[in-house]
This record gives structure tokens, sequence and C-alpha cells, in this order.
């Protein structure tokens, strides 16, 4: 993992809530480049949340963002961040009306002025790179769960040779290996880390994640939220030897310990 002084990204203070309920109660975090980054934590503690503030696609109640060391003011539509920024939902988010070539090429289809052509070449290096050779003809329906991850990874690093200054630079995954079999869950693990070492895919990643699997796999670098707090953060192969209670009883499953057992 290699840091850098000032981070690419960086939350200070974040806080949310919906209702009465507090989701983020300020929050810090920062993401470095070229890091895979890691949050975990029981379900509904807010790790979706700080995923979509990170990306711009909803607004803490209070707190800063900056990107690059520029303030992000408002949500992604409102400003031109310095860092692209592409996002892999959890169920995939699929077209289900349009083929696997136009779902992986929506964006260039969209909004570049670049040749059919030229789009579907592009598409086809990106399907190769997930391993789904052949299938650009193909609609969702057609695909299994794990392909349509893979799929929707191939979208998320979409690259326009026109505007390489749009090319994106970090990826959130959110639950990537969720509703998957275990070897599902491997084959989009090792993807996860494949993308990150080659010069076509994108070496800064932040993932949200509750399988230890994918945790022990996928993480350079863990942050552990909890009541909408960061309780603990350090390296991968630190959390079978920390003795934070809370990161304790999560790995082990176990009912007796501080993070509450929802009946």
């Amino acid at each position: 993992m290699t840091q850098q002084h000032q981070p690419i990204i960086e939350l200070k203070q974040i806080s949310k809530s919906f209702g009465n309920s507090i989701v983020l109660d300020q929050v810090d975090l920062k993401v470095y480049c070229g890091e895979a980054l890691v949050i975990i934590g029981p379900s509904g503690t807010g790790k979706s949340t700080i995923l979509r503030i990170i990306a711009g696609l909803l607004a803490p109640d209070s707190g800063e963002v900056y990107v690059k060391g520029e303030k992000r003011d408002g949500l992604l539509e409102d400003t031109d961040d310095p860092l692209p920024i592409s996002m892999v939902f959890q169920q995939a988010a699929l077209f289900d009306s349009l083929s696997v070539a136009e779902n992986v090429g929506f964006t260039l289809f969209q909004h570049s002025n670049l040749d059919h052509k030229t789009i579907h070449r592009l598409v086809e290096e990106k399907l190769a790179l997930v391993g789904l050779e052949g299938i650009a003809d193909y609609y969702p329906a057609q695909l299994s769960g794990g392909m349509r991850k893979r799929v929707s990874f191939a979208r998320a690093i979409m690259t326009n040779p026109a505007n390489p200054q749009d090319n994106p630079e970090v990826v959130l995954y959110d639950e990537p290996t969720a509703g998957l079999d275990p070897i599902a869950s491997t084959v989009i693990e090792n993807l996860v880390r494949q993308l990150q070492d080659t010069s076509n895919g994108c070496s800064t990643y932040v993932m949200v994640t509750h399988q230890d699997s994918t945790i022990r796999r996928t993480a350079d670098r863990v942050v552990f939220l909890y009541g909408g707090k960061v309780k603990w953060e350090g390296p991968v192969d630190e959390i079978d030897t920390t003795e934070n209670p809370i990161v304790r009883q999560f790995f082990s499953a176990s009912l007796d310990g501080p993070i509450r057992v929802l009946n």
C-alpha cells in the first residue's frame, strides 16, 4: 500500500441522521492513493451511507468532505470534483432492458463523441478484464448473480480515451459479494485485487462489506464502524491480534460483547 502525506479523500466530522436515527456521528476518515480500504461493521451501522457520501450521492448533515485537498460543496452533480469516482452498487444496478454492451458502455454512449464501433471495442476490452468475453449481446436476465456483478465492475472501470481526465481514479464497492456462494465470492474477491493491480483498472478502492473472506482477501486497511463512530482501524493482519472487544466479538460471531444483538 502506497500512502501519500495528503489523502485523496478526507471526511471530517461527518454526521448523518435519517429521522430520529443517528447513522453517522462526527466520523473522520482518510483514503490514500493506491490503498485498499475496507469499511466493516454490523448491518445498519452506516457503512453504505458513508460510501454514498464519499461518492457525492448523499450530502452529510454536518461536517466536511475534501477531495484532493479541495472542499466539496454540495453533491457531485453540483460541483466539478477533481477526482473521478466510480461506484459498484450492491445489486449491480444494471439496466434490464439494455444489453451487456449497452450497460458497460452506457456512459460513453450517452456522454461521448466516440463512434459505436470504438465503444464496442472498449466494452469488449473491459469484459475481457473481468473474464466475460463473448457476452456483450446478452441481457442481465440471462446472467448469474456473479456475472452481473462482474458486468457492473466492467462498467465502473470504463474509460474514455478521448477524455482521460474523466477516467475513474477511485472505485467504491458496496457489498460486492453479498448474496453470492463461497466460490462466486472468491472469484469476485480475486477480481477486485486483479483490477487494482492492472494498468487498465483502478489502484485505489473503498469497499463496504461484512463478509469475513472478503475482508481478508481485499483489504489493506480496515475501518470498523459501529454506533455511528469509528471504533477501530488498522492493517487487515491485525484483526486477529487486536484486543478491541468490538472487533473480537464481530470476528468470533459471539453473542456476548459490546455489539448489541438484534432479536
